[in-house]
């Protein structure tokens, strides 16, 4: 079986790279497959403090695979568009910081991947857009949803509506993503901020993770519970009792995961 996903490590950080470069990166059904499997095993590797995803070669990922949506019917599509939105949540249920670091095109459902991570670093030379209505189709792996979280409504709207590709320094102008780089400098910025993360205790990363997705879902109230819940559990680990020691002794403080 072809590996579209490549992995590579870095100390406590996973590389994840979508190598189907003779198709822009577009994402088939296999591919989707293998991005679930690395994902899960991700989230369960206590070697990995953070996840970067990149593409190979001009692009990120430039869509879904639209010679195999093209012959879907209805009951179909909508088990192909679910089945992509789960893989792609799974990068929002990871206990650990995911960036997207964004090399070319991000279109579609690549687009909707970079908008599943936590972070969005873009090279200059990315492009971002949801230009699914040009085919007569929504977006289907979450990006209504994800888009109108991240730059509001009225912005979603016009960039779903209309199908127009964004540079990324529009992009980071609307809050789609974080930060813009020189192409070359992509992947030693994303890793410095990955490696930044990873340097820090992770259930505290994880907890603060949870308490921002949950709070999202909820009303001021409930979200102020949530985060109030997770901020006492961490006086039951190691890593607090460690970073508050090391913070008054004036010492770098050395986590375990506990």
């Amino acid at each position: 079986m072809e590996r579209y996903v490549l992995k590579e490590y870095v100390e406590n950080v996973l590389i994840v790279k979508i190598n189907r470069p003779e198709a822009l990166n577009s994402l088939n059904s296999e591919l989707l497959s293998q991005l679930g499997e690395v994902f899960d095993e991700a989230a369960s590797d206590d070697n990995v403090n953070a996840v970067i995803i990149t593409g190979e070669g001009k692009a990120f990922v430039a869509g879904a695979d639209i010679a195999q949506m093209s012959v879907l019917n209805a009951v179909q599509g909508k088990e192909f568009g679910k089945f992509g939105a789960d893989v792609f949540r799974k990068l929002e249920e990871m206990p650990k910081a995911v960036i997207a670091a964004v090399n070319g095109f991000a279109l579609g459902g690549g687009c909707e991947l970079a908008m599943a991570c936590d972070i969005r670093i873009a090279s200059e030379k990315a492009k971002f857009g949801q230009p699914e209505v040009g085919l007569g189709i929504t977006p289907g792996f979450s990006g209504t949803q994800r888009m109108t979280r991240l730059v509001g409504a009225g912005k979603a709207k016009e960039l779903i509506f209309t199908g127009n590709i964004i540079n990324a320094n529009e992009a980071k102008e609307i809050g789609l993503v974080n930060q813009v780089t020189e192409p070359e400098k992509l992947m030693e910025t994303a890793l410095e901020m990955a490696k930044k993360i990873a340097s820090n205790a992770q259930l505290a990363v994880a907890f603060s993770k949870e308490a921002i997705e949950r709070g999202q879902q909820a009303d001021m109230d409930t979200a102020i519970e949530i985060e109030a819940s997770l901020f006492g559990l961490c006086f039951a680990t190691q890593d607090q009792k460690e970073g508050m020691a090391a913070f008054l002794e004036k010492r770098k403080p050395v986590f375990t995961k506990k």
